[in-house]
């Protein structure tokens, strides 16, 4: 009689690296958080995040950076409380929830969320990613608030790429309500969820958005930039004349220039630089040389007064 065949051991199926799990699940109940960078949008965030009720220590290298923090949130929320924007406790729970420290490891010890918003530089964000991985638990969602930059070029450089996503929100924080919540290659679904639940509690409308260059908010606002000075190059009308039909005509609540100049002429260009440098160089997305010599100049919008307009007290 002949011999039976030996049976073939039974394949194990094939999963992909990005879906394989190298470490424990991190937990998701967020309670406790940081934020790293004091400039405009972090503080906006630790502000938005402690009017809430939550416990957020905001983190910067430069002192004086997060005073001037401090007193523009206190500023802020005492405005939109005499505007009835926001109940009288949310002055309170600024005063009670928000702290600061230059100390960037004591900031995230035991956080659950750690949000960065330093500038627009991925060797800067990475630099940040790779101290975060350093000092939190390794159960700590790490965010970045990146209007355009890769979540997964900044998931590179931490041991545990899955707990790594984008949470961006858009200025001024406390007055904006879409949230842009930004996957990346091996970010979870039940990462996304909770982050989505945190959004929400803060007032927040999130959407899940793919790891494409600009994501979807900036992607779109390349060309309302973008052609609006294509047409102040070729004369076609004024600064004051195309915001104003913008405004006016269209009813978008701020024209193209006027909405530069509120972000920062600096950051706009950065952004623009990041998507056509991702989208590799797709001409749509091309920098426009008058946002270039804006900033060379250091005319950068409101925030050094005078930009494509000029800003008196």
């Amino acid at each position: 009689m002949a011999e039976k065949p030996a049976e073939k051991p039974a394949e194990k199926p094939f999963v992909p690296f990005f879906k394989r799990t190298v470490i424990e699940p991190v937990t998701h109940e967020i309670k406790t958080l940081a934020v790293v960078g004091a400039g405009t949008m972090g503080h906006g965030i630790a502000q938005l995040i402690a009017c809430a009720g939550l416990t957020v220590r905001l983190t910067d290298v430069d002192q004086a950076v997060l005073d001037q923090a401090v007193q523009q949130a206190t500023a802020s929320v005492e405005k939109l409380v005499a505007k009835g924007q926001l109940e009288g406790q949310a002055l309170e729970n600024l005063k009670q929830y928000l702290s600061t420290t230059t100390d960037l490891a004591a900031a995230v010890a035991g956080t659950d969320l750690v949000i960065e918003a330093v500038p627009e530089d991925m060797a800067l964000k990475q630099a940040v990613f790779r101290q975060l991985d350093q000092h939190c638990l390794p159960q700590t969602i790490l965010a970045s608030n990146t209007s355009a930059l890769s979540i997964d070029e900044l998931a590179g450089v931490v041991s545990n790429r899955q707990r790594v996503l984008g949470l961006h929100f858009f200025n001024p924080v406390a007055l904006m309500p879409l949230v842009e919540i930004i996957a990346g290659l091996t970010t979870p679904p039940e990462l996304l969820d909770a982050v989505m639940d945190f959004a929400e509690g803060l007032g927040k409308t999130p959407v899940v958005a793919k790891n494409v260059p600009g994501f979807i908010v900036n992607r779109v606002a390349r060309n309302f930039y973008g052609e609006a000075l294509r047409m102040l190059e070729e004369n076609v009308a004024s600064v004051e004349v195309l915001d104003a039909i913008m405004r006016e005509t269209a009813g978008f609540k701020m024209g193209p220039f006027e909405l530069m100049d509120l972000i920062g002429i600096d950051v706009n260009y950065a952004v623009t630089q990041s998507v056509y440098e991702a989208s590799f160089h797709e001409g749509r997305f091309k920098p426009h040389p008058l946002q270039r010599t804006m900033v060379e100049n250091g005319l950068l919008g409101r925030k050094t007064g005078a930009g494509f307009y000029h800003y008196d007290g």
